[in-house]
């Protein structure tokens, strides 16, 4: 039987996580340079309207049909069998449609995030292609994987509450990869571009905080106690991971920046994603506390000795980050918290400590090596890097023929 209230909830969730794709683009648009700001705003927003078509005609079918295998199939195309009653195998007190626009929302803004990585040089047409391929052959199955009924990361224990693996993980190693395939933008030892607009950045930060209660508060798919506990532990990581790279800013810099504060917020958010259904307010602000630390490591130390130009870090803060929070949550999972999860190694299962860590396996080798399958197809096919010419004009104007801003300072 629907419930009216848990309905209610999912809806609201599902505009909060569709707002986190604007978010985003305000967060990422205010760090690229001021040539290439409406280039990210409009990746993101084509995103939103080419995976929302993708995940209705063949997305959500591949992704959650139930089916033993690869993935879920075809037997829910164009959402056939997908009507306005519960399915109780997903959620059983809101219509499936409500379950299928909430998840659609998390397929659009996966690839999105990994935009970060290669901004400021990937052309437009490249990009769509690359998007649209890596939804249907990294996203769909990996998601199956996890989340879906026969899934058999799912079978085998899995613990993620609201995306860790499925979606920062996942996003994260595909930014490695096409940021180490792409090459650095040009002239970037000699010019380091810094953020154009940080209001743009703190602006994104906001509203993804915001956004972030219907991602991880929405995935109890129910107005309860456990959406209670999500939304009360996200908060706390979030603000413990802001404050936490403020910290690590002032002892190494002697200044905190509001950059830090944004980008160790984000950490933190993305940290206690897969957790926040299975763990309790102390160890959230432990992971909070810790995420800042691993992901400004990767950010400031391994990203310059290694030399990849992951141009707004969304590895070194989504995908380390994600490590961090699926590893966490096999450490402080507890049944007291989620009676329907497992304990984790600090309550007594050493076991799901296990399972965590071959789940982050499995999701880093699967998407490295299928990124770089589609990133090789789509440059043989079309070529994926913009000219060096149209790069130093940059994408506003040579992508779309469009500029950010009409007067100049």
């Amino acid at each position: 039987m629907v419930n009216s209230g848990d309905t209610a909830w999912v809806l609201m969730s599902s505009a909060l996580v569709l707002l986190m794709t604007p978010a985003l683009a305000f967060f990422y648009g205010g760090m690229v340079r001021r040539k290439n700001v409406l280039s990210v705003l409009m990746q993101c927003f084509i995103v939103m309207c080419a995976l929302s078509i993708h995940w209705v005609l063949i997305g959500y079918s591949l992704s959650f049909a139930p089916a033993k295998g690869f993935w879920g199939g075809f037997a829910w195309f164009g959402l056939r069998g997908v009507g306005l009653e519960p399915y109780a195998d997903y959620a059983g007190t809101i219509p499936h449609q409500a379950f299928m626009i909430y998840q659609c929302m998390f397929a659009i803004i996966t690839p999105a995030l990994i935009i970060g990585a290669f901004a400021e040089r990937m052309k437009f047409s490249a990009f769509l292609i690359f998007t649209l391929l890596w939804a249907t052959f990294v996203y769909a199955p990996l998601c199956h994987w996890v989340w879906g009924m026969g899934g058999w990361l799912r079978n085998l224990g899995a613990l993620d509450f609201a995306g860790g693996t499925v979606v920062h993980i996942n996003a994260g190693i595909a930014a490695l990869v096409t940021a180490l395939i792409l090459g650095k933008r040009v002239n970037l030892d000699k010019n380091v571009p810094t953020p154009h607009n940080m209001p743009f950045v703190v602006l994104g930060t906001g509203l993804l905080w915001f956004g972030w209660f219907g991602f991880n508060a929405g995935s109890a798919l129910a107005a309860n106690g456990l959406a209670v506990n999500a939304f009360v532990v996200t908060n706390t990581a979030a603000a413990a991971a802001g404050l936490s790279w403020a910290l690590i800013e002032w002892l190494r810099n002697g200044k905190p920046t509001i950059f830090g504060v944004c980008s160790g917020a984000v950490a933190g958010l993305v940290a206690i994603t897969p957790a926040a259904g299975f763990v309790s307010v102390i160890p959230a602000i432990i992971i909070g506390l810790l995420v800042s630390v691993f992901s400004f490591i990767a950010v400031t130390v391994i990203k310059p000795k290694l030399g990849y130009d992951d141009s707004l870090d969304a590895f070194g803060v989504h995908c380390v980050g994600g490590i961090w929070g699926a590893l966490a949550t096999g450490l402080f999972a507890s049944k007291l918290v989620n009676p329907q999860g497992a304990d984790g190694l600090f309550f007594g299962n050493p076991k799901q400590f296990i399972i965590q860590a071959l789940t982050v396996l499995v999701t880093i080798g699967y998407t490295f090596i299928v990124t770089f399958v589609i990133y090789k197809l789509v440059d043989l096919l079309i070529g994926v890097r913009v000219k060096e010419e149209e790069e130093l004009m940059g994408l506003d104007l040579t992508q779309h023929h469009e500029r950010a801003y009409t007067v100049l300072e």
